[in-house]
């Protein structure tokens, strides 16, 4: 039998008169996992939706051989194809919430791949989807069946996607970015997950991802893709141990890492004490008791002036809502002292004016800033609210904080659907700067960037941070992005402060299990020795204050 499930040879697929994959030739072996990665707009998506041939064929010209089987992909019928897809290559998305139906259950979603490839129905269709729920993982599957997507969390809906990718038992299966919008424990999950069903039904599995750390656990072989060509294929020993392209070394070093920076100040900027934010449940009838929800329950903690606190956990910890209580931005019980100011005895009218010392950078700067406003409209936004400076000193400041952000003062008139998704993030990080802030709340201001691009943002960060002598909170589930920026770390579960202190000896030593947890599946923990990687160095305390 020939050993190739798949091959591809010089493969070209351009929209339009605008090419985006140039010749590409590569194999997917009976049985192994491929790992195809690259930072986004590679062409690693676009490669695998021309295997399913899923691009639009009016808009999408498509040229060279993908054999499936010995049989051609490219000449094949939109009926063949029908017939294929889903049925012996099966494909999960990056975000599950936009690929399941929101309208349908999950017995209906995973039954309708049943009954169109294997006619299934009835009886026999509810067996076989309570079979596979229970091999992806799904507890009492029996309870989830009548669920839609948003009664489960992001690990039970990707669990359910690849729960319908395995219905017809693929020889292929395609996983694009699979963990990206998930936690880290939930990203292991999902990677052993898809790992032991790998092996246990003999399949082949394409991995695209641009998180290396991950492709390094699963892969037997890699491809790196850049602009739209592969540049190097190696077994993934070999490519860890001694990467040949220059772009191959660029992303196995593309890890945030570093140091937080010296400390130079000795007072307390922020002092939270016993802060608390229960959201009550609607009272049961007859009932006088009133039960919560307790996404915040009695945090406290001190940071210096010029310190960055990392807040990290779980979906669902609390970690945006404690910010979004520190800054007073949800009602709460407790303290919160800004310096000298009792944060939670001031009226709404009296908090504006603390509103400018205080600035919050979002997760997502596509969703943040508005798309009708220029950027030099969107930074200057916050000058206008708080009357500060005429519109030619405004404008002078727009260009200083792009300048210190390292974008071209001469976009200042673009819309943000220009910029790529670091840029828009240097956007987000200018137009909080141009305030002069004390404090910056940053709310997983990374986690939708390449790595390669969320080490340029920590970088920023950092220099921004000694430069005016910032204080951050930092919110985030990425622990190596926390590493390189964090003094000290607070790690909540379920509204709690399981665990606190300085950032280096918690990653040292952690004393909580669920701390380790996180570690350990973040992947900072284990380095493996085979693959040749150099040992990165550990996260350490700044300078003591004076």
């Amino acid at each position: 039998m020939h050993d190739n499930l798949i091959e591809i040879r010089d493969l070209h697929v351009a929209f339009g008169e605008r090419e985006v994959v140039h010749g590409v030739s590569l194999d997917i072996r009976r049985g192994e996992c491929l790992a195809l990665v690259g930072e986004s707009g590679s062409g690693k998506s676009v490669m695998a939706h021309s295997i399913l041939r899923l691009l639009p064929a009016a808009k999408v010209r498509t040229q060279g051989c993908i054999h499936f089987n010995g049989e051609d992909l490219v000449g094949a019928s939109e009926g063949r194809l029908r017939e294929l897809r889903g049925n012996r290559i099966a494909m999960i998305f990056q975000e599950p919430m936009t690929s399941l139906n929101p309208l349908h259950t999950v017995e209906k979603q995973i039954g309708e791949v049943l009954a169109v490839h294997k006619g299934l129905g009835g009886t026999a269709a509810r067996n076989r989807v309570l079979e596979l729920l229970e091999l992806v993982g799904i507890r009492d599957p029996a309870k989830r069946l009548k669920a839609y997507p948003h009664q489960l969390s992001g690990g039970q809906r990707q669990r359910v996607m690849i729960a319908m990718a395995l219905a017809n038992e693929p020889d292929l299966l395609i996983a694009d970015e699979p963990t990206t919008a998930l936690d880290v424990t939930v990203q292991q999950r999902i990677l052993e997950l898809l790992r032991d069903l790998q092996a246990r039904l003999g399949m082949s599995l394409l991995l695209i991802s641009h998180d290396l750390n991950l492709v390094r656990r699963v892969a037997q072989r890699v491809c790196v893709m850049r602009g739209g060509e592969i540049v190097e294929q190696a077994a993934t020993d070999d490519l860890f141990a001694q990467p040949r392209h220059p772009y191959s070394r660029m992303l196995i070093e593309a890890e945030p890492d570093g140091r937080p920076v010296p400390v130079l100040f000795d007072h307390y900027l922020l002092t939270v004490d016993e802060l608390r934010v229960w959201f009550p449940l609607p009272k049961p009838l007859f009932s006088r008791e009133r039960s919560y929800i307790k996404a915040v329950d009695g945090v406290s903690f001190s940071l210096l002036k010029g310190k960055t606190l990392g807040i990290v956990g779980e979906s669902g910890s609390g970690k945006s809502t404690l910010g979004q209580a520190i800054l007073q931005l949800v009602e709460c019980e407790g303290s919160v002292r800004f310096g000298n100011v009792q944060l939670t005895l001031q009226n709404p009218a009296a908090m504006r004016r603390f509103r400018r010392q205080m600035q919050v950078v979002f997760q997502d700067p596509f969703g943040s800033l508005s798309p009708r406003m220029s950027v030099e409209q969107i930074i200057a936004e916050g000058l206008l609210t708080h009357g500060i400076g005429t519109p030619v000193e405004q404008e002078a400041a727009v260009i200083r904080v792009l300048g210190e952000v390292g974008l071209d003062p001469d976009t200042r008139h673009r819309y943000p659907h220009e910029f790529s998704g670091g840029q828009r993030q240097r956007i987000a990080i200018a137009r909080a700067l141009v305030l002069e802030p004390s404090l910056i709340l940053l709310d997983e201001p990374t986690s939708a960037l390449d790595r390669t691009v969320q080490k340029q943002i920590v970088e920023l960060l950092r220099s921004l941070q000694l430069r005016h002598g910032l204080t951050y909170l930092f919110i985030s589930h990425d622990l190596a992005v926390v590493r390189a920026l964090a003094h000290d770390l607070i790690v909540i579960r379920e509204g709690r402060v399981v665990e606190q202190g300085p950032a280096r000896r918690i990653f040292a030593a952690p004393e909580h299990p669920y701390t380790r947890e996180l570690i350990a599946a973040s992947g900072l923990g284990e380095q493996p020795a085979e693959h040749g990687s150099r040992p990165r160095p550990a996260a350490t305390d700044c300078l003591a204050p004076p």
